[in-house]
C-alpha cells in the first residue's frame, strides 16, 4: 500500500471526486524508476552484444551485389539485415536511457556515443540496399515477393523504395550525399554553439530574484505575473538574440540551402516535395493546413481577447501570451495520474483499457526529476522484443497529469502496433505518432470537464483546450508557414540574411496574432529561438496535423460508438504498414481535405462560446 500523508490522501480524494467513477481505494505502490535489466542484465552484457552486432556487419556486406540472385538470397539478405537492425535499436535504447538518467555520468554519455557510432556503421553496411533494389527493378522484386510468403513483411518497405526510384541516385551518388550529411549539419552545430555557449545571456530581476535569461530562464520568466517584468523579459531576451541576427541568419540560410541542395540532387522540384515524399504525404496536406489555419485566424484573435479580459488588461501584447489566466489548486501525484487516466481512456474500450492498466503498473517509467536527469518527457519504443520505456519529470500538477496521459498515448501506440505487426512494419511515422498522444490529451480534458464542479474548474480545463489550439495548431502552423516562405525564397535565388528572415517572421507574427495584439519589431528574431528550424526539414507542421486528426478522432470516440473507436484503434495497430495519410483516410479522417481542420476550428469556437458565457 502507498504510504500517504493525510494531506496527500486528501489531495487524491479531491482529484478522484473531480473525475467521475474513480475508486477511492489506494493503489498498490507504483514503480517510479524503469527496469533496464529487461534490455540487458548489465553494462557488460550491453558491451558484449554491441561487439557481437558489429561483428555481424561484414556478413551483411557479403550480400552486396547478390540480392537479385534468387528469391532465397533476397530473403536471406532481408532477414539478416532486419535482425541486425532490431538488435542495433535495442542497444541504442539502453544507451539512451542510461545516459538520460544522469547526464553527468561520463561512462553513460560515452556509451551513447558508442551506440551512435554503431548506428552509423550499420547505416554504412546497408547503404547499398536501396540502389540494388532499384537496379533489380519492380518486376523482379515483385516476382520474388510473390514467390515467397515469408517476404510479405518486407513488401511495403521494398515497394516504398521502388516508388522513390526517380529520386534515388546510383551507388556513387548515394555515397556522396551520405558523406555530405556531416558538413550539411554544420548550421545546427553553429546555432547550438552560439546559443548554448557563446552568447552572454544577461540577468534580469523577475519576481524579486535574479535570473539568467538564457533559453531555460526565458521559458520560466515569460509567464511572470507582473506585466512590466514580462515586457522586460521579452525585450531583453529577443534583444540579445537580435545582436546575433546576422550570424544566426547565416546559419539558418546555410541550412535551408542544404535542404534545397539535397532536394535538387535527388531531382525534386522543391525542398517541400522532397520532405513529404518519404512518408508519401501529398503536398496538399501542408498547403491545406496553412490555408485553413489562416481562414481560422479570427477565432484565434477572439481567444486573445478572452485572455485579455481574464488577465484584466486594457490591451494585449505578445508578451501577454504566457501568464496563466486560470488556476487549479489540485495536485496529481503518480497514483492519481494513473487512476484518472485509466478512467479518462475508458471510451477506447476494454482491449485498450486492460493493456493500459497492465502497462502503467509496470517498471517502464522514470517518473520524477532528479539531479542530472534529462529534461522533458518522451517514450522510446524501439526495443521491439521488450516494451516501450518512458521518461517523465512529474511534478504533481495538472501539466504533469496531461503529460502522463500524452506520453502513455505514445506508449500504447507502440504496444498495439508491435502486437499487431512484425518488427519490419511496427515503427510508425511522425505524422501519426502525435495523433495517439493528442487523442489521450483530449480524452483527458473531456473527462475532467465532465467532473468539474465549479466555474473556475471549468474555465481552467476550457483554457487547456484553447492553449492546445494556440500552441499546437496555430503556432506550429505559423512555424510551418515560415519554413515554407524561407525555403521558397531560397529556391527563387533570393538571399536569406538574418534581417530578411526576421522580416518574414515578423509579418507572420503580426498576421497570426491580429491587429489587437501589439508585437514589437524586435520579436521578429524569434525564429532563432526554436531549434527545430535548424535541426529538421519541414517537420513541425506534423504537430498541427496531428492535433487536427486527434480532435476529429476524439469527437467520434466520445460518441460511444464501437465502430468509431475501432476505426481509431486500427490506426494505432497499423504501425508503419502503410502510408500515414492512407491509414488515417481509411479510419475516416482525410487530411488532404479541409474537413478535419474545420472540425477542429469548430471545437475551438464552441469552447470560446462557453468561456464567454462563464465570464458573463
Amino acid at each position: 500500500m502507498t504510504d500517504l500523508s493525510r494531506r496527500a490522501a486528501l489531495i487524491l480524494a479531491g482529484a478522484a471526486a473531480a473525475a467521475p467513477g474513480l475508486a477511492l481505494a489506494a493503489d498498490p505502490a507504483l514503480p517510479t524508476t524503469w527496469d533496464l535489466t529487461r534490455l540487458y542484465p548489465s553494462d557488460a552484457a550491453w558491451e558484449a552484444e554491441r561487439q557481437a552486432v558489429e561483428a555481424e556487419l561484414p556478413r551483411l556486406l557479403a550480400f552486396k551485389g547478390r540480392l537479385g540472385e534468387s528469391a532465397a538470397t533476397f530473403r536471406a539478405a532481408s532477414e539478416a539485415i532486419s535482425a541486425v537492425v532490431k538488435r542495433q535499436l535495442r542497444l541504442f535504447v539502453y544507451a539512451t536511457l542510461k545516459a538520460d538518467e544522469d547526464l553527468g555520468v561520463a561512462a553513460n554519455q560515452e556509451r551513447r556515443q558508442t551506440a551512435n557510432a554503431l548506428n552509423a556503421k550499420v547505416g554504412e553496411a546497408t547503404a547499398w540496399v536501396s540502389p540494388e533494389v532499384l537496379a533489380m527493378g519492380a518486376a523482379k522484386v515483385g516476382a520474388f515477393l510473390k514467390s515467397d510468403p515469408a517476404l510479405a513483411k518486407f513488401r511495403f518497405g521494398y515497394e516504398s523504395t521502388l516508388r522513390q526510384a526517380p529520386h534515388t541516385l546510383d551507388d556513387a551518388g548515394e555515397a556522396l550525399l551520405a558523406a555530405a550529411s556531416n558538413p550539411l549539419n554544420g548550421p545546427q552545430a553553429i546555432r547550438s554553439q552560439l546559443v548554448l555557449t557563446d552568447i552572454p545571456w544577461p540577468e534580469v530581476e523577475v519576481s524579486g530574484r535574479k535570473l539568467r535569461l538564457d533559453l531555460q530562464g526565458y521559458s520560466q520568466a515569460r509567464a511572470a505575473p507582473d506585466r512590466a517584468e514580462r515586457k522586460k523579459v521579452f525585450d531583453t531576451f529577443f534583444g540579445t538574440f537580435k545582436r546575433y541576427e546576422s550570424s544566426l541568419g547565416a546559419a539558418l540560410g546555410a541550412k535551408i540551402d542544404g535542404d534545397v541542395f539535397n532536394a535538387r540532387a535527388r531531382k525534386y522540384p522543391t525542398a517541400l516535395a522532397a520532405a513529404v515524399d518519404g512518408p508519401n504525404i501529398p503536398e496538399s496536406v501542408y498547403r491545406t493546413l496553412v490555408a485553413e489555419a489562416n481562414r481560422g485566424l479570427p477565432i484565434l484573435h477572439r481567444y486573445f481577447d478572452v485572455r485579455r479580459r481574464m488577465l484584466g488588461l486594457p490591451d494585449m501584447a505578445y508578451y501577454d501570451l504566457y501568464p496563466p489566466v486560470t488556476k487549479l489548486d489540485a495536485k496529481f501525484d503518480l497514483a492519481a495520474s494513473r487512476r484518472i487516466s485509466l478512467e479518462a481512456m475508458k471510451p477506447l474500450g476494454p482491449e485498450y483499457a486492460e493493456a493500459f492498466a497492465r502497462a502503467t503498473a509496470a517498471p517502464w517509467v522514470h517518473v520524477y526529476p532528479q539531479k542530472g536527469k534529462a529534461a522533458g518527457a518522451y517514450v522510446f519504443g524501439a526495443a521491439y522484443d521488450v516494451h516501450p520505456y518512458m521518461l517523465l519529470n512529474h511534478t504533481d500538477d495538472y501539466e504533469s497529469l496531461s503529460t502522463y496521459a500524452h506520453e502513455w498515448g505514445h506508449a500504447m501506440h507502440t504496444l498495439l502496433a508491435q502486437k499487431a505487426q512484425p518488427f519490419e512494419l511496427a515503427g510508425y511515422p511522425t505524422f501519426t505518432a502525435e495523433v495517439a498522444s493528442t487523442v489521450n490529451e483530449q480524452l483527458l480534458v473531456a473527462h475532467m470537464l465532465k467532473g468539474a464542479k465549479t466555474r473556475d474548474e471549468r474555465l481552467f480545463y476550457l483554457d487547456r483546450v484553447c492553449e492546445m489550439m494556440r500552441a499546437t495548431f496555430y503556432r506550429q502552423t505559423m512555424f510551418a508557414e515560415f519554413e515554407l516562405a524561407a525555403h521558397e525564397a531560397a529556391e527563387r535565388g533570393e538571399p536569406l540574411s538574418g534581417k530578411r528572415l526576421s522580416a518574414i517572421y515578423l509579418d507572420l507574427l503580426k498576421r497570426y496574432h491580429g491587429p489587437k495584439v501589439a508585437v514589437e519589431d524586435t520579436y521578429g528574431i524569434e525564429w532563432a529561438y526554436p531549434s527545430h528550424f535548424f535541426n529538421y526539414n519541414y517537420y513541425v507542421y506534423q504537430y498541427a496535423t496531428s492535433v487536427t486528426a486527434a480532435s476529429a478522432f476524439a469527437e467520434r470516440i466520445l460518441t460511444g460508438k464501437a465502430a468509431e473507436r475501432d476505426a481509431y484503434l486500427a490506426v494505432l495497430k497499423a504501425g508503419g504498414s502503410d502510408y500515414p495519410v492512407d491509414v488515417l483516410k481509411r479510419a475516416g479522417v482525410d487530411m488532404t481535405s479541409p474537413e478535419p481542420y474545420r472540425t477542429l476550428l469548430g471545437k475551438f469556437s464552441r469552447t470560446l462560446d462557453e468561456m464567454e458565457t462563464l465570464l458573463g
